[in-house]
């Protein structure tokens, strides 16, 4: 557990670390350490590994891999795209991307 401890009015508690809240988490493309910043850049990435785009689902940005049921679905707002996207695509990709703290 992390954070300030504060005194005010008699009282004193633990307050959140800020800047450990704001941390954002990264997809990095371990090969070239180059930072996924768009889903074109990512779309490269995957394609070199035999990633196809799948457009069943027009809400979604979606790769399938042939030969395996592998299927990363995505939001199509890449500012919506989280962590949890992110390590999809780690688990998928061993050795290939990792995701780390910005």
């Amino acid at each position: 557990m992390s954070g300030v401890w504060v005194f005010k009015n008699g009282v004193v508690r633990l307050e959140n670390d800020s800047m450990q809240n704001t941390k954002r988490k990264v997809l990095v493309h371990v090969p070239t350490n180059e930072v996924i910043t768009s889903y074109s850049v990512l779309e490269r990435k995957l394609s070199s590994l035999g990633w196809e785009r799948y457009y069943e689902d027009p809400d979604l940005l979606q790769f399938h891999k042939q030969n395996t049921v592998h299927l990363i679905s995505l939001p199509k707002d890449f500012n919506r795209f989280k962590s949890m996207h992110m390590f999809d695509i780690v688990v998928k990709n061993r050795n290939v991307f990792e995701v780390r703290d910005n």
